[in-house]
C-alpha cells in the first residue's frame, strides 16, 4: 500500500465493499469532507476521471468514487485500474466497508430489497458471491472497516479521522483506531492487532464498580492499579512503536488495534484509552471506538 494519489492537488480514495455495508452513508462522509464524489463509475473510466481532475487547475482537489457489483466484471477491472493508476504514480486509495452476514440479511430484509447477486436464490446466496467476488479486492485495500457494530456517527469519526486534509509532503500519516470489544460478542474482523487484557481481575466483581464502565475513573483507577498493568503499557507501547515505524517505511497509513476483555465494559474500555494516549504521544493519530459498551 502506498501513498495517497495526489497529482497536483489530487487526492483519489475508491469506496467499495459488500452490498449493504453502508457505501452511501460512507460517500456522504466524503462529501462532508469536500471530496468530489462519483457514484458507479464504470471502473474503466476512473483513470480518464483522476487525469480531468488533476489538470481542473484546482477545482477539484479531493476525488472520491463509489463502486460495487452493478458495474459487471467489477473486480478485475477495478483491481486492474488501481495497477494501472499505480504505474502511474496515481494510485488511490481503498476503503473497503463490510459486515457480517446476519447483518447484511438484516438490513436487507429491513428496507426490502433483493441483494443485487441473490438472483433466484437466498439473500444470503448474493452475500457469499460477493463476499468471493471481492475477497482480492479486499486483500489489496488500504482501509477495512467493519461496519456491523458500527453506528453512522462511528464510521463517519473513524472516516474522518483517516481521510481528513493533510499536507502532501513528508512521510504518510499514520492514523490508528483502537476498538476495545468483549470476547463474548466476537472479534473485530477487522483488527490489525487483537490485545487481550483478560489478565487483569475484573471489576465486574466489585460490587461498587460493577455499574460503572471502564470510563469512570473509579473503574479507570482500579484497573490501572493492578500488578502488571503500567508495565504491559509500556511494554506494548514499545512494540506499537515498532510496528508504527514498520507501518511508516511501508507507506501503510491505517492500523486497527482491538482491545478485548469479557464484555467489553471495564478493562478493555480502560486500556483502550490509555493505549490511544500512547499513541498520540508517539505522533500517531488515534481514534477511540468503544464497540460493545452499552450492550450489558
Amino acid at each position: 500500500m502506498t501513498e495517497p494519489a495526489v497529482i497536483g492537488a489530487l487526492e483519489t480514495v475508491i469506496i467499495t465493499g459488500l452490498s449493504g455495508a453502508g457505501r452511501s452513508a460512507a460517500a456522504k462522509c466524503f462529501e462532508d469532507l469536500e471530496y468530489f464524489v462519483v457514484d458507479n463509475l464504470p471502473p474503466e473510466l476512473i483513470g480518464t476521471l483522476v487525469d480531468l481532475g488533476s489538470r481542473s487547475q484546482g477545482a477539484v482537489t479531493r476525488l472520491a468514487v463509489v463502486m460495487d457489483v452493478r458495474s459487471r466484471a467489477f473486480s478485475s477491472d477495478l483491481r486492474s485500474v488501481i495497477r494501472e493508476l499505480a504505474d502511474r504514480q496515481m494510485r488511490p486509495r481503498v476503503l473497503f466497508l463490510e459486515a457480517r452476514d446476519d447483518v447484511l440479511v438484516r438490513r436487507f430484509e429491513n428496507v426490502r430489497r433483493e441483494h443485487p447477486l441473490q438472483g433466484s436464490g437466498r439473500i444470503v446466496d448474493g452475500i457469499q458471491a460477493e463476499r468471493t467476488m471481492l475477497a482480492g479486492l479486499r486483500d489489496e485495500a488500504d482501509l477495512v472497516l467493519d461496519t456491523s457494530d458500527r453506528s453512522v456517527h462511528d464510521l463517519r469519526r473513524t472516516i474522518e479521522s483517516s481521510f481528513a486534509e493533510e499536507g502532501t509532503t513528508g512521510p504518510p500519516e499514520l492514523h490508528a483506531t483502537v476498538v476495545s470489544f468483549g470476547y463474548k460478542y466476537g472479534l473485530p474482523v477487522d483488527a490489525d492487532l487483537v490485545v487481550d487484557v483478560r489478565f487483569l481481575p475484573n471489576p465486574h466483581w466489585i460490587p461498587e464498580l460493577r455499574e460503572l464502565t471502564g470510563r469512570d475513573e473509579p473503574v479507570r483507577d482500579y484497573i490501572l492499579a493492578q500488578e502488571g498493568a503500567a508495565e504491559f503499557l509500556d511494554r506494548y507501547a514499545d512494540i506499537l512503536r515498532i510496528v508504527g515505524a514498520g507501518y511508516r517505511r511501508e507507506r501503510k497509513r491505517y492500523l486497527t488495534l482491538a482491545v478485548g476483555c469479557t464484555g467489553g465494559k471495564h478493562r478493555s474500555v480502560a486500556m483502550s484509552s490509555e493505549l490511544a494516549d500512547r499513541l498520540k504521544q508517539m505522533g500517531v493519530q488515534a481514534t477511540v471506538i468503544h464497540r460493545d459498551l452499552g450492550r450489558e
